[in-house]
């Protein structure tokens, strides 16, 4: 049949396709025209009180309806900025909307959570124009007419994205108001919504399947002539076009097209643009939302991680908590990801990953009777080498992201593969190839999802990810309808509502010959977030050592006071979730607004304050401190809480009672004393009487340069405080190029990805400390910049080559990076650096793309620089930045960014870094060690000296013949008495070591990190033998047969003398 009409032409027809439905163009004409049949806001149906909160304050349910309601409406206006407001609205349906489904809409550009009179959260609003929208509330889905409805809604002055200032990410407008633009009642013409989901899906066919494919050019045909036959208000034309759209749809794919298994999920951020307690009331409206779509749509499965906020939800919107509790019997609503929060995967240690499995893994075991078995991480900036064994050993076989989609240099060559860690442990990981975590059920996606598909050969199905995430409150209805009508359609892939375990455990049966990705997963992208925020990233890792320190003497009090002691788990309980919190990938990092870093500085303080306090107390315990206060007669006694022995000056504060020091600082309340062959894991008394048998460390000054010199080295620098020479006296090599300087201060222009550095204000030098012990000079650089001043104390002890720079810097800047760098002798194209227990090694060139994007990389207390006989580490007590390249080693030490923080590191700051250059290769030297102790001081406590002399050198554990095997943790057990201890084999080789303990061990098992029993460790008067692979994480759980008291610690006891232990 011949046509009357011209032919298509593709490009008019698209743009026509896509203004039938736009609700911008034609809205009063086109189908969006029709989605409603009856609408009305007038005062009889609908009426409006609110409750304005006073302050910022969130106050809960059973408050607010107790308040005081006056009536507003439509038009009226609501802030400031993160202001509340309570609003009890009552709907009366009109008596002709009988047998018509009937919805709520609400929309003032904010976000909002409807309750029931009775305080149950049952849904969440997000306000706007966007697809991420969600507005309708259903009040019946049959009305009888006449009938009345009364909720509360609790809305936030805050959008999806917080209240930024004029964008996004840029710093929050704290003055924002919001204008409610909608508040009405509608019944919705389901014909016409239905039309729109068919529609979208043939107009996604037309304009993303391959513009000359048979089935686009049909989408296209079929689009047209379902717009052709649209006439607005004629109720038969929006059938005609369903039945166009179902001859179409109807058309179903062969065997071999590939699966989608679209999981619902909708990404919280526990804090980003928000606080953290705004993220509480997200997760309440988003989480309320998915549990009304199970009900409406019984094969929807949605998928939620991060414990934290499933226990926020517990704490405060406990109904809502057994409702998920019901879904996830359901298997509706599943939990995932077994972690406490999604954490940033470069920074935090490896005792820090391992807690946030234990604590998480726990909790989902508690309150939804089964652990996680993927480890779900779709937004984090990289990801640490050693992660494959920690998921592994923690109870997890899987692995999902997709961030590394957002390299912006290389594209990761690999979608589904197994990943490999440090020691070989392997996790199969799948990588969404739609790119997004929060897919909205389109025919683009579904495309995307083969096309960026990197491993078809291998798998012909894949993940999709949907729902809106943040505040939009996970998929919507809309998502669902059309991913049902996805399902099976030719020329398009196959979509499967189910779950991602389903989904692993079929991809590890079925796929064959995956590829393997050796290595830590970098993030080409948001590099600055290994600097940015400084103080955070200090109080991080001070809070980490904090808890290590004092879990240990916990333990070790217990077992030695068990009458008057308890371990107080509780307490540390509570510290390391605040820690775990404040690790989420984008608090930790440095990326989350101002607001955020308040609350995080809180949590810290508490850390600090709580763990100082309760290590304080186990110290008292065992040394009687408060006790050898009445003393006359002062000493000193040592804890070491690192594995081996260690000799160091130590600074000290001077009491009354005290013998004469050796040396005394510059301030005379302080001195310094040397500890001789500190015991590991253990305590003794500490000499006092001058040592005569070690070579002072002398400095002094000459022709503009000023000299610090001890056994090992002999350091210049000039009066600039650039370092000009360093000298190994022992081998006669000089470490610094002729001509060069280290210690050199460099600012960048903090805008584009890579620029020149300049040189930074020149300083002035004194001498401040003289010797024998420690000697320093003293460094003032009062123009960094014209805004910003250094401050500086470079030290050299008797006892080590290593140059300590104690730093003060008063930063005030604007998108300016600053760095320090030492140019070292040394010729090697790979750079060591520490990772979470082990290392790993970068490329010092930019060979290829994959290297250059390594310009800025992640550490943590180190980074060496070594060739065949020698090496050079720079270590550092808080900073996470280098870049290594040729011979040049640089540490990153500050940023300021401007948003989405405008006050990023602005301020005071304090923090050490230190060079050691040791003979050897880094597999050779102390390195390891030498990190631990920059960060881990010996704790020196004041007692009597009675006390001091009596102390037997006892180390309660000790690690023999394998130095490549560091002790790192000791804790109590999670359930019961028995102590863990954590170890890892740290240089990446094999290792046979002896583990002894002064207690009574009965028992030894080796457990995973959830402690769970793997086998029994055989242990006896020597001890026992463990046998380690490279780079291998081992757990302990030893259970002790009787406890002993704290004076088997003096000589003259009895008990101590009759105690069977072997020492």
């Amino acid at each position: 049949m011949a046509s009357e009409f011209p032919r298509l032409v593709r490009g008019i027809t698209i743009e026509r396709i896509e203004k039938f439905t736009s609700s911008e163009f034609f809205a009063d004409v086109n189908l969006n025209s029709t989605l409603y049949k009856e609408r009305s806001n007038h005062l009889d149906y609908v009426k409006l009180e609110v409750y304005s909160v006073p302050g910022l304050q969130r106050i809960p349910f059973e408050e607010a309806v107790r308040q005081e309601f006056t009536p507003t409406s439509v038009g009226t206006s609501f802030g400031p900025s993160w202001s509340t407001h309570w609003f009890h609205v009552f709907v009366n349906v009109p008596e002709f909307w009988r047998d018509e489904e009937v919805q709520f809409l609400w929309n003032a550009n904010n976000e909002a959570m409807i309750w029931t009179t009775d305080g149950v959260p049952v849904q969440g609003l997000t306000g706007g124009k966007g697809d991420d929208r969600r507005v309708e509330y259903v009040l019946t889905r049959n009305a009888e007419g006449g009938e009345n409805f009364e909720f509360y809604i609790e809305m936030a002055c805050n959008g999806m994205f917080g209240v930024g200032n004029r964008g996004l990410i840029n710093p929050p407008d704290p003055d924002k108001h919001y204008t409610l633009q909608k508040a009405e009642i509608t019944v919705p013409n389901k014909a016409a919504w239905n039309l729109l989901y068919d529609f979208q899906i043939i107009r996604g066919m037309a304009k993303d399947l391959p513009r000359d494919s048979i089935r686009s050019s049909q989408a296209l045909y079929v689009a047209n002539d379902i717009i052709n036959a649209f006439r607005p208000n004629e109720e038969k034309s929006i059938e005609k076009g369903l039945e166009i759209a179902k001859e179409f749809l109807k058309n179903k794919n062969g065997s071999t097209q590939h699966r989608l298994i679209a999981v619902g999920h909708c990404h919280i951020d526990t804090a980003w643009l928000w606080p953290f307690d705004e993220t509480k009331r997200k997760v309440a409206r988003s989480w309320s939302t998915q549990l009304g779509l199970m009900d409406i749509y019984p094969e929807f499965k949605f998928v939620c991680s991060q414990a934290q906020q499933f226990e926020w939800l517990q704490e405060h919107y406990p109904k809502l908590f057994k409702k998920v509790q019901d879904k996830a019997d359901n298997n509706q609503f599943l939990p995932i990801g077994g972690t406490w929060v999604e954490m940033d995967c470069n920074i935090p240690s490896g005792e820090s990953f391992c807690r946030q499995f234990l604590y998480g893994q726990r909790f989902f075991e508690k309150n939804f009777g089964k652990r996680c078995k993927i480890f779900w991480l779709p937004d984090t900036f990289g990801y640490s080498a050693q992660l494959p064994q920690i998921i592994r050993d923690s109870g997890l076989k899987y692995f999902f992201t997709q961030k590394l989609s957002w390299n912006n240099i290389n594209k990761f060559p690999n979608t589904t593969f197994y990943w490999v860690g440090l020691d070989g442990s392997k996790v199969l990981t799948h990588m969404c190839p739609s790119e997004t975590y929060c897919a909205q059920g389109t025919v683009n996606e579904l495309l995307k999802s083969v096309t960026n598909n990197k491993d078809k050969e291998y798998t012909n199905e894949s993940l999709l990810v949907y729902g809106n995430g943040d505040g939009g409150g996970g998929p919507l209805p809309g998502m669902i309808e059309r991913l049902r009508r996805l399902k099976d359609i030719d020329g398009l892939p196959k979509v499967e509502m189910g779950s991602a375990d389903d989904f692993y455990e079929r991809l590890e049966k079925e796929s064959k010959d995956l590829v393997t990705w050796r290595g830590e997963l970098y993030f080409e992208l948001h590099r600055g977030t290994y600097t940015s925020h400084g103080r955070i990233k200090q109080f991080n890792r001070k809070s980490e050592l904090l808890l290590r320190d004092t879990e240990l003497l916990s333990v070790i009090t217990q077992h030695l006071q068990h009458e008057t002691f308890r371990y107080p788990k509780e307490k540390l309980d509570q510290l390391w979730k605040y820690l775990l919190l404040n690790q989420f990938h984008d608090v930790l990092p440095g990326s989350s607004i101002e607001m955020v870093y308040k609350d995080a500085k809180k949590f810290y303080n508490e850390i600090l304050e709580t763990g100082e306090a309760l290590r304080e107390k186990a110290l008292d315990a065992l040394f009687n401190i408060k006790e050898s206060l009445e003393s006359e007669y002062k000493g000193l006694v040592v804890f070491n809480t690192l594995g081996w022995k260690r000799t160091e000056v130590v600074k000290v504060p001077v009491y009354q009672g005290l013998p004469t020091l050796q040396q005394y600082a510059a301030d005379p309340k302080e001195g310094y004393v040397l500890v001789r062959s500190a015991i590991g894991m253990g305590a003794q008394g500490v000499g006092l009487s001058e040592h005569s048998d070690i070579n002072p460390v002398t400095v002094w000054e000459a022709d503009e340069f000023f000299y610090l010199q001890n056994e090992f080295v002999t350091v210049t620098f000039d009066k600039h405080a650039r370092l000009t020479s360093l000298i190994d006296r022992k081998l006669d090599r000089e470490i610094i190029p002729e001509g060069k300087y280290g210690n050199l201060f460099k600012i960048y222009e903090d805008i584009p990805l890579f620029w020149d550095g300049r040189e930074a204000g020149l300083g002035k030098v004194k001498i401040h400390e003289e010797g024998p012990l420690r000697a320093s000079l003293k460094v003032r650089i009062y123009n960094l910049t014209k805004n910003s001043s250094l401050y500086q104390t470079i030290a050299l002890t008797a006892t080590s080559a290593r140059i300590d720079f104690e730093t003060e810097i008063d930063w005030d800047e604007n998108r300016q990076f600053l760095k320090v760098e030492f140019p070292v002798d040394i010729n090697r194209d790979v750079a060591t650096y520490e990772t979470q227990f082990g290392f790993i090694q970068r490329p010092t060139h930019y060979n290829t793309t994959w290297d250059a994007a390594k310009f800025e990389v992640c550490g943590h207390k180190f980074v060496d620089l070594s060739e065949y006989g020698y090496g050079v580490a720079l270590l550092n007590d808080s900073k996470y930045g280098y870049a290594i390249h040729g011979n040049i080693m640089r540490l990153s030490l500050l940023r300021s960014p401007k948003s989405p923080d405008a006050y990023s590191d602005i301020g005071n700051h304090t923090f050490k870094y230190a060079l050691l250059p040791h003979a050897g290769s880094f597999m050779e030297s102390d390195v390891v060690h030498e990190a631990y102790q920059f960060n881990v001081p010996l704790i020196i406590r004041n007692v009597s000296q009675k006390i001091a002399a009596d102390i037997q050198p006892v180390s309660y554990f000790s690690i023999e013949g394998a130095k490549n095997v560091i002790l790192d943790t000791i804790k109590r057990a999670e359930d019961s008495d028995d102590i863990i201890l954590r170890l890892y084999e740290a240089y990446g080789g094999h290792a046979k070591a002896r583990l002894r303990s002064i207690f009574p061990l009965t028992k030894l098992h080796e457990t995973n990190i959830l402690e769970d029993p793997i086998s029994t460790v055989a242990y006896d008067d020597e001890g026992a033998i463990l046998r380690f692979r490279p780079f291998q994480i081992m757990t302990l759980k030893a259970t002790i047969s009787c406890r002993s008291s704290s004076k088997t610690w003096f000589k003259n006891f009895e008990a101590y003398r009759a105690c069977p232990y072997k020492y």
